[in-house]
């Protein structure tokens, strides 16, 4: 499970879209702006909002506790399009986090009381749903856990399965008018609907209010299990057709190489992931798989190191050369960006041993963007440890060392007899280099047909370029 946060804008249209029978829930036409919009031209379409009539206007970027920070404003038309010129682009500091306004959400006024907000939030665990009801709700709910009824649903795989009882439902709300209950009940029982029909993962609504038997869902904080796109790609879809997306967290916008590497992400079947923490670290990965990505991070920052880390990320499954191709790429271009460091940078292109990745084809892709940016390496004293096992490992790393000795570029390869995280320690000189062996060694690996380029002789005999 990859449970990723989406924006309050797609979750609110989430649920009204799959709550639509559900007449006793407002579902408001939500509009979304960004920095870049004219206020004016966005909601001139928007038929509900008058000169007259109160909306809510607030950033719609993952940011918690909105009410407590001031970033909620509430007003005429007048009022809403000041603050949005006012707060557009404005850089503000959050804990430790700087980041910039850009996204908005923009929604009618809900006319109510303190005491008419209330609390709910569903959480997924290794063994259970659990769903928290609290009848104080608001900004200043406190410690939550504390307060809250829960209710318990163990997890099974029977979809049928997992339903709540009026009784559950009864002890969960607590004492209530009839028909305040009725409604009540109705409501959390089609939002666990939903929520387990959607492969949400967490889903909180603080506050929701009930008010002349309508519910009003005002914020909402919610994560989706991202693992099950491919299930859900027409279901996680807004009322008027948009897919849904992930935002980056706050201060955390997604720069220009990650947009690239995602939207080669979500044109192959393999998995392509790039995250930049430092564009200036010393220390740059290029890794096969996700849990082999984990051991190499992890290595780095125990040895100390974590300050000079520049990347995150990992190929797998079996990329093709060129998408492998522009992975790399992507990555060297920043890697080689800006003046060379005075004690140079370190590339670990790392990998365990592959189940079914072709090690030489994915290689061929790296070697092509290391003959692209071969000078700039040069220029910013590179040096380049590979580590890799699996199907056709050896042709690949032979590959890669003739690739080092054609552009006289350090390259030291390593194939499975040497472990992970000994060639971190060698690459960030705390300890000897790990020998290589003279011959790859074979036993117990298999081979796949040779990458290699065929080509015919003038007596018309084919031989390997």
């Amino acid at each position: 499970m990859s449970a990723k946060a989406i924006s309050e804008y797609t979750g609110k249209e989430l649920l009204y879209r799959y709550l639509e029978e559900l007449e006793f829930i407002e579902k408001p036409q939500t509009l979304r702006l960004v920095s870049s919009d004219s206020f004016d031209t966005v909601t001139d379409k928007i038929e509900w909002l008058t000169h007259d009539k109160k909306a809510v206007i607030k950033p719609d970027q993952l940011i918690k506790r909105r009410g407590k920070l001031g970033l909620v404003k509430c007003g005429n038309l007048s009022v809403l399009r000041e603050w949005f010129n006012e707060m557009k682009d404005k850089s503000i500091q959050i804990g430790k986090t700087v980041g910039t306004l850009q996204n908005f959400i923009l929604e009618p006024f809900c006319n109510h009381s303190d005491s008419d907000e209330m609390y709910i939030a569903i959480i997924s665990r290794r063994e259970d749903d659990v769903i928290l009801f609290y009848e104080h709700g608001g900004v200043d709910v406190g410690n939550i856990d504390d307060k809250a009824r829960k209710l318990h649903i163990p997890i099974d795989l029977d979809k049928q399965s997992g339903s709540i009882s009026d009784d559950d439902l009864e002890s969960l709300i607590g004492p209530n008018e009839s028909q305040k209950l009725l409604l009540l009940k109705t409501f959390v029982k089609a939002l666990y609907h939903v929520y387990k029909e959607n492969y949400f993962t967490y889903l909180e609504i603080n506050p929701f209010v009930l008010v002349n038997n309508k519910i009003y869902i005002l914020d909402l904080a919610a994560k989706l299990d991202e693992t099950a796109l491919f299930l859900c790609s027409e279901n996680w879809k807004t009322r008027n057709g948009e897919p849904i997306d992930f935002p980056a967290p706050f201060g955390r916008d997604k720069m220009a190489e990650e947009k690239y590497v995602a939207g080669l992400d979500s044109k192959t079947g393999a998995s392509l992931k790039l995250t930049i923490l430092n564009r200036r670290g010393r220390i740059w990965t290029m890794v096969a798989g996700g849990g082999a990505s984990v051991v190499y991070t992890d290595t780095i920052c125990d040895l100390g190191r974590m300050s000079e880390l520049a990347n995150y990320g990992e190929y797998s499954g079996d990329p093709s050369e060129v998408m492998t191709y522009e992975y790399a790429k992507t990555i060297l271009s920043v890697l080689t960006e800006g003046p060379p460091h005075p004690k140079g940078k370190i590339l670990i292109i790392g990998g365990s041993i592959a189940n079914f990745t072709n090690v030489a084809k994915t290689f061929k892709g790296i070697i092509k963007a290391l003959e692209e940016y071969g000078k700039r390496l040069h220029e910013h004293k590179v040096i380049i440890h590979v580590r890799r096992g699996g199907p056709n490992y050896q042709e690949g790393l032979r590959k890669m060392k003739e690739t080092g000795s054609r552009l006289n570029l350090p390259i030291h390869v390593y194939g499975p007899e040497t472990h992970m995280t000994s060639i971190v320690a060698a690459a960030l000189g705390l300890c000897r280099t790990p020998d290589s062996p003279l011959a790859v060694q074979t036993t117990g690996q298999f081979l796949l047909p040779l990458e290699a380029d065929v080509s015919m002789d003038n007596n018309g005999d084919a031989f390997r370029s």
